[in-house]
Formats: structure tokens, sequence, C-alpha cells
């Protein structure tokens, strides 16, 4: 288990006293999100939004999600989100009308897995998320699923996700994994409970004997229990960027036959020649939820195109 994911979700006793040592700036960063919360300007669009986030930083479903609630929707439908550790700025329309346009380095690996999952939708990478929402509307797109859009206020449909991996502390970080009140929970129009209202189910394609764990996602300790046999594992920081000659080594040290990778981290190595085994992921929804987000985009029908 990683420092941090140790840190904020099975501390030792040590990381408990630098959590409350932390409290002032945890303090500082609650007060502040919750004032930005209160006075920003709420924003009104005529199309129908779909946010799915969650409070917690790391992973918790939100993009697997986007891909089983927005796949209904192609090709009328946008995907709008941050482009986390892309190595690109502003905004980019990373595919439209069946084609992708820029490669992982400028989308970010979740923008180019969006794009392949959902090839018929149309994916914006923005910093901000309101240039992106106006992006996709000059584009001609009325449906537009935010990834990660909490915390943006627009007229929308809140989803948020609860993973069952809870932090230790109700903090905001750096105390705690929070990144604003828990009370927040609150406020979503729908709150996702895994192993309720969603769960997880990983089938492992072009599986081999000898397979070599390599992964950059956030709480790796997640995808233990959906792991077959592996001869050993390299982990890497959320959304970074591999090296090619690192995992060679780690090959040979331990005779992997192939490198078992998450679809997220498929993107990003599919050019380096490795045999890859796919950890596929796919999101159980309860069928309320789908009914939820037709009901809502149904408000919206006089901006919708016309079949």
């Amino acid at each position: 288990m990683k420092f941090l994911e140790r840190y904020f979700f099975n501390p030792t006793l040590g990381q408990k006293l630098m959590a409350f040592a932390l409290l002032p700036v945890s303090i500082c960063v609650f007060v502040g999100a919750t004032l930005r919360r209160a006075f920003s300007p709420t924003k009104q669009y005529k199309a129908a939004i779909v946010s799915v986030g969650n409070l917690v930083v790391g992973g918790s479903g939100k993009t697997p999600l986007v891909i089983a609630l927005a796949k209904d929707y192609e090709p009328n439908c946008a995907i709008v989100l941050r482009g986390y550790k892309r190595k690109s700025k502003g905004l980019i329309v990373v595919s439209h009308n069946g084609r992708i346009v820029v490669d992982v380095n400028k989308s970010g690996d979740e923008a180019q897995l969006l794009s392949q999952r959902l090839p018929f939708a149309t994916v914006i990478v923005s910093e901000d998320r309101h240039k992106g929402i106006e992006k996709a509307m000059k584009l001609g797109r009325r449906i537009i699923f935010l990834d990660d859009g909490f915390r943006f206020k627009c007229n929308k449909l809140n989803i948020l996700l609860r993973s069952q991996l809870q932090p230790y502390y109700s903090f905001c970080i750096p105390s705690g994994a929070y990144r604003e009140s828990p009370s927040a929970y609150k406020t979503a129009d729908i709150v996702l409970n895994e192993g309720k209202e969603y769960s997880r189910e990983v089938v492992v394609k072009n599986p081999t004997e000898r397979m070599l764990l390599v992964t950059a996602i956030a709480n790796p300790s997640r995808l233990e229990q959906f792991l077959p046999a592996i001869v050993g594992r390299l982990s890497y920081g959320d959304h970074s960027f591999f090296s090619k000659e690192r995992i060679a080594l780690e090959m040979e040290k331990s005779g992997a036959t192939s490198v078992l990778v998450t679809e997220k981290d498929e993107v990003k190595m599919k050019d380096f020649g490795f045999p890859l085994s796919v950890l596929k992921l796919e999101m159980v929804v309860d069928p309320a939820v789908y009914s939820a987000v037709r009901d809502y985009i149904g408000r919206y029908q006089q901006y919708l195109p016309q079949s």
C-alpha cells in the first residue's frame, strides 16, 4: 500500500499524528470549499447536463459510470472532463463524429479511454468545465456528461459516488481524503453507494500464465479483489505516464509473459510492444439510475435534436 493510500485510508500512528498536525490547513480547505459552493454563481445552459463526481480524492468509478450512462445517448452526447495530467493545456476536442483527433499525451488517459469506449460521442478536455460545456454546445451537443463535475455550478443532475473504501477521518485534505465536507452528500440529487446501487465486474482479456501488474491509478489496492495470479507489480502515481525501459526490466526480472493493466493504463501502453492482459471493468448499475437520468434528460426535450 502506497504512503498516501495508507495515510488516507489506514494510517499508522505517525500518520494519525501528522493528520491532526495538519488540521488548520484542512479547516482552511473546508472553509474555502464551503464559501465557493455558497457564493459561486450558478450558470444556466440550454442543455441536459449530468455530472458524475465524488467527494473523496482518488478513484471511485466515475469514468466507468459515465461510460455506462452515456452509451445510451450516442451520437448526440458530449463528455467534458479536465484531462488530469495530460501533456497539454487549455480546451481540446479529443474526439468528434467518430474520430479521435489527438493522442493520449494531449488528451490524458481518461479522455482517451472515453473516446475509445464511446466512439460516437464528443469528448472534450478543459480545465474550465464551463468553456467545455459551451464548446460542446457549439458542436451541436445538448446532452452533456461531466466527468468529475460536482464542484462546478450549473443546471445539472448531480450524481455522487460513495465507494466502499472510505477515508479513516472525515477531514478535508490534507488531514483527510475529502475535497470538501462530507455533508455535501446531502446536496446531491443521487448518491450511489458501491455494493448497493452500483458494483464493478472485472474480467481479464488475453490472460497469460505469468502476468506483471503495472498500474497508474489512485488507490491500487482496490484492484486486489479482482486480481488473478501475478508474478509481480509495478505502481506509478495516479494518471502517470510509463517508462517502457523500466517495465521491460521488471518483466525480465519476474519472467513475466505479459503486462496486466487496467483499460485506463492500456491507452498509454499500446505502442510499447508488450503483450498486454487487460482488466476490463464494467459497471453494474441499479436500473433506477438509468431511469432518473432518462427522466432528467427528458425535461430538456425542447433543446434536443429531433430524430
